[in-house]
């Protein structure tokens, strides 16, 4: 009998290496080499290339043909089924990423609950709680009653036994990937080759069957989820949970889905009866604002296709410090200092004395450049005292050039911002959307549309004047 290799694995690329070192040469992370064997997953070769049968030539087709929309399932909790693009696909794997205590057994539970009590069969497995935990949320949640069928256990082979017995389950959850195993390796719990092989053995199932897998992930320290990143390319779609610590809203972005957009989000608010859906969010994330406040602009943004209003707060304060801070929360400091310079080659405006602060209210966090001109309004603000108008919303990108230019989605920021009861803009010149001069409510013909940077900083200094002459 032929001597088993011995080879290490990198737990967090999935590299493959013959001896051991401190430093994986592939992805450069330290001590993630663990020792595992190559009776199969990553690193095993074939077993015998005497059985080896020869391959079958499948049909090949064109591009074009008759398409059929996917079946999904509607779940009938509003948010998450948005950010599934209209519900879970049959015969697809969902991963769900999110910190420790984030709420995402709590709105699987909820959903489970609300798609079993349609008359689906969903069936939750649990391989870090036991049954009773479970039982105990579901009491709390107050879905008790839901006919949703529930397991404790971590081996693959006998959780493909269990849902094969009866009915094939419309949904089946597993919470969480890192906790299964599988007899086809030899590895620990957890480790890449044990992750990898069980995600394949689910996924394998779920296409099989038609039935559609969710699987649960831990997420590491950099909030990317645990394990191999090759997970990821293995499923169909991919939803991180978010959330700060010391507010009480959760947010469900979707980063893959081969079923609808990506970039989508689902608002949750967390409660002591579990996660309840928000509407309108940007009700939530604009709070409770004080109008007559310099630093303060409201940001028109898009997150997928759906538009969301948020406050951004900025504070230039004199510095004693041979450096001045920049502080950032909620936005991208790199580009925090882009917006700086540009403020201070292009339009006069120094900030080299003054410490910046800015932040995003509500926790929320922003990363489409549409942002700039909203930073640098209320950067301006700050630094002259002068408050922006309170029914002003701001959205464009902002060049090196210091010029302003038009991003996508205008009609839609522009009608949510009317909704709230908006109704002035500044918005870039050339948005396609509002050619014409053809507005919506009055809000985009009478938009101030700045082709400079310097036009919107001569225009918020220029309300100082008036205000003194009518003071005068």
């Amino acid at each position: 009998m032929a001597k088993s290799r011995i080879q290490f694995i990198c737990q967090n690329c999935g590299s493959v290496h013959q001896r051991w070192a401190g430093k994986c040469d592939a992805c450069g992370e330290w001590n993630t080499l663990v020792e595992e064997g190559t009776s199969g997953g990553i690193g095993s070769g074939p077993a015998s290339t005497r059985n080896a049968r020869k391959g079958r030539a499948v049909v090949l087709t064109s591009l074009s043909g008759d398409i059929e929309d996917a079946p999904r399932i509607v779940s009938g909790i509003g948010e998450l089924d948005r950010a599934t693009g209209g519900g879970f696909v049959r015969g697809s794997a969902l991963l769900v990423g999110g910190d420790p205590g984030i709420g995402k057994s709590t709105l699987l539970t909820q959903a489970a609950a609300a798609l079993a009590a349609k008359g689906h069969r969903i069936v939750y497995v649990s391989g870090e709680e036991a049954v009773a935990q479970i039982r105990l949320r579901a009491q709390r949640l107050g879905v008790a009653d839901t006919p949703v069928e529930l397991a404790a256990e971590t081996n693959v082979e006998d959780i493909l036994a269990t849902i094969a017995d009866g009915k094939r389950p419309d949904l089946v959850i597993l919470d969480s990937i890192q906790t299964l195993w599988t007899d086809m390796t030899d590895s620990a719990p957890g480790t890449v080759t044990q992750v990898r092989a069980a995600a394949q053995a689910m996924i394998r199932y779920a296409k099989s069957t038609g039935a559609a897998i969710v699987l649960v992930g831990h997420v590491t320290k950099e909030g990317q989820i645990a394990g191999p990143r090759v997970v990821e390319h293995m499923v169909d779609a991919v939803l991180y949970f978010e959330g700060e610590g010391g507010h009480h809203y959760r947010i469900l972005r979707t980063v893959k889905n081969r079923f609808g957009p990506t970039d989508e989000i689902g608002v949750f608010e967390m409660s002591d009866k579990g996660l309840r859906e928000v509407a309108n969010p940007s009700e939530l994330f604009l709070g409770e604002r004080h109008a007559k406040s310099p630093g303060a602009a409201v940001f028109a943004g898009m997150e997928g296709t759906r538009p969301v209003l948020v406050e951004i707060q900025a504070l230039v304060a004199p510095s004693t410090l041979g450096t001045p801070r920049r502080a950032v929360v909620g936005w991208d400091g790199a580009r925090l200092s882009m917006i700086l310079a540009v403020l201070e080659a292009h339009c006069g405006v120094r900030f080299g004395t003054h410490d910046v602060y800015l932040n995003v209210a509500g926790g929320y966090r922003i990363s489409e450049p549409a942002a700039d001109l909203a930073v640098a309004a209320a950067l301006v603000s700050s630094l002259t005292g002068l408050a922006l108008p309170a029914d002003c919303v701001y959205f464009g990108e902002i060049s090196l050039s210091g010029a302003v230019r038009p991003v996508a989605h205008a009609q839609q920021r522009l009608k949510e911002a009317e909704k709230l009861g908006f109704g002035r803009a500044v918005l870039p010149l050339g948005s396609e959307e509002l050619a014409g001069g053809n507005g919506v409510g009055g809000i985009g013909a009478g938009a101030f549309q700045p082709t400079e940077l310097a036009d919107l900083v001569a225009r918020i200094a220029g309300s100082r004047r008036s205000r003194a002459d009518e003071q005068e």
